[in-house]
């Protein structure tokens, strides 16, 4: 079963959401909030699989929430998913540093939405390559790489694994560019995860970037 936690100031649209959820037999809904502190107190207290949480909150705002929720060891098993308003707006990238799986725009088709929770519940991020490609985009007016210290530890397959994940490629392509099993793709990304002490795979992104393991090509 997964359980899932609503956190948004709208109460029509976590109406909406609940009432698809509850209709599917593996997805449990534990909990509501109107706000990111409301959710964070229920975060560490029902502690779900997917949190489902507003960027633009009152009293404490979605990317403080994930935050904290990222920051607390305790809370390791907790996949945050963001829901914002626009495709990709200021506070998105914001809000994958911080430390979500990604983001889901609200108007989101059912189909679509239910999968989502499911892809996050696996602990997989949630990032297509258009997204991916976006960060990329933003890093070209970013100031110079700031972050350095675990590259070394990288195995230059898991290198290669982080630099083909960084360009937006999904585990299965990877293995074909590696000529490799997805499985083994898979275990590489996930071993660069643990020696970057990234969350999941949307923080393994920004990271690559961060440490100018990968760098972005310039228009």
């Amino acid at each position: 079963m997964i359980r899932v936690l609503l956190v948004d100031d709208q109460p029509l649209l976590r109406s909406g959401f609940r009432a698809l959820l509850d209709l599917e037999d593996d997805i449990e809904v534990v909990g509501e909030a109107a706000d990111g502190e409301a959710g964070l107190a229920l975060v560490r207290k029902e502690l779900p699989d997917v949190a489902l949480i507003d960027i633009q909150m009152p009293v404490m705002d979605g990317i403080e929430a994930t935050r904290r929720i990222a920051a607390d060891p305790a809370l390791a098993g907790v996949h945050v998913v963001m829901l914002t308003n626009y495709g990709m707006d200021e506070y998105v990238f914001d809000a994958l540093r911080a430390g979500a799986a990604g983001f889901l725009v609200k108007d989101i088709v059912p189909e679509d939405f239910l999968h989502a929770v499911r892809v996050a519940a696996r602990g997989d991020a949630l990032l297509a390559p258009s997204i991916t490609r976006k960060l990329i985009d933003r890093y070209v007016t970013q100031p110079p790489p700031t972050r350095t210290g675990g590259l070394e530890e990288l195995t230059s397959r898991e290198r290669e694994a982080v630099i083909l994940a960084a360009q937006g490629l999904s585990n299965d392509e990877i293995a074909g560019r590696m000529v490799i099993s997805p499985l083994t793709a898979k275990t590489h990304i996930n071993r660069a995860m643990a020696k970057l002490h990234a969350r999941d795979r949307a923080q393994l992104v920004v990271l690559a970037y961060e440490s100018g393991l990968v760098a972005p090509r310039m228009p």
